[in-house]
């Protein structure tokens, strides 16, 4: 179990099977609930939703549950708005638990209605997919897009319990695990040089799931991204080096169409460009931006991005969140386990852009 030191301070409880264990884990989270209302959607909740619905009901909760559509193309202001609606037409008040049942899309939702409803209700997340329980179940951000950008509305609002069941993972679409081995290999590259080793050396055995290897990965993620957090709660420093890859990835996953792109697949060609721009900043060593292609690549994740004007990807990279007049703080890869936060000029983007097509990236 990892416990973030921010404030308040949370559990990350990772479980080797099911959902069995998630009402004993909420009661003590959250020792005054007596109810909770799960929030799922049509893919996750036809799995697992009876699932948690009886560990809560056996935890002595009353348990109601709500829909809302699945994709990132639903993750926007009307999903949040009529989910708000929702929760509010049974009845909720400030000390009902709202539990996001899914991946990343469900959890951002759910968290940033959380966020707003009643200024704010205590939010359980149910991160299950890797990519969730990897990195957006963890630390507290929460958003929706806008036809402007990814995550461009949103709150800060910390989870009171992070529960990662392991088993839901058998459930999960190949394309969607190696997606979320995008944002894994970034945790390595960030901070944890084994745990990028393992992705490097233990790809079959990720591939099929193996118990020990997959909780390793989760546990190993959890950490790196908990130690930075509890730092920088809100964004206003340190944080930011989260976003490795990202200034470039976000804009490949917008201009390509939200749910064209696998997210973590797009943070792993940002990864490679942006790396590529800090050794030919002299920020890093040449081999960096290979090294971390080849990991991807051995994951079955892209290492070269489709055809894509590029004009249009700085567009969407210079309305970036993390940009402050003419400057934006992009995380630059020293080596591999070692990343510093810079704020660089805003026309730095377009250099970090002609990377994606570069020969090197080709290659």
């Amino acid at each position: 179990m990892v416990h973030p030191q921010g404030r308040p301070p949370y559990p990350i409880q990772i479980e080797d099977g099911g959902l069995e264990r998630l009402g004993a884990a909420v009661t003590q989270a959250l020792p005054s609930a007596n109810r909770v209302i799960v929030v799922t959607n049509p893919v996750v909740g036809p799995l697992y939703a009876d699932a948690a619905a009886q560990s809560l009901t056996a935890a002595g909760l009353a348990v109601e549950t709500l829909t809302i559509p699945d994709g990132e193309d639903q993750k926007t202001l009307d999903t949040w708005r009529a989910l708000v609606e929702a929760l509010l037409a049974v009845g909720i008040d400030r000390r009902t638990p709202v539990a996001a049942l899914g991946g990343g899309v469900t959890g951002d939702i759910v968290g940033f209605a959380a966020a707003s409803v009643m200024r704010g209700v205590p939010l359980v997340q149910i991160p299950t997919t890797l990519l969730a329980m990897v990195d957006s179940a963890v630390g507290g951000k929460t958003a929706v897009n806008t036809p402007r950008g990814k995550n461009l509305v949103g709150a800060f609002h910390q989870p009171r319990l992070v529960f990662s069941a392991m088993g839901t993972l058998q459930t999960l679409d190949p394309a969607e695990l190696r997606g979320g081995l995008g944002e894994v290999v970034k945790h390595g590259v960030l901070g944890d040089v084994e745990l990028f080793e393992i992705c490097q050396a233990r790809a079959d055995e990720i591939a099929r799931l193996a118990p020990g290897v997959m909780r390793r990965l989760v546990d190993g993620c959890c950490r790196v991204k908990a130690d930075i957090v509890a730092e920088d709660t809100r964004e206003r420093g340190r944080r930011a080096l989260l976003n490795l890859g990202h200034t470039v990835g976000h804009a490949i996953e917008l201009v390509a169409g939200l749910g064209t792109l696998r997210h973590g697949a797009c943070v792993g060609l940002g990864m490679i460009a942006e790396a590529r721009w800090a050794a030919a900043r002299g920020a890093c060593a040449p081999a960096v931006p290979g090294l971390i292609a080849a990991v991807l690549g051995g994951l079955g994740l892209p290492t070269a991005p489709p055809v894509l004007p590029v004009d249009a990807l700085i567009a969407s990279a210079n309305a970036d969140k993390k940009r402050v007049g003419d400057q934006i703080a992009t995380a630059v890869e020293e080596a591999i386990g070692q990343v510093r936060l810079e704020t660089v000029p805003v026309t730095e983007i377009s250099a970090m852009m002609s990377m994606l097509y570069s020969s090197e990236m080709q290659s």
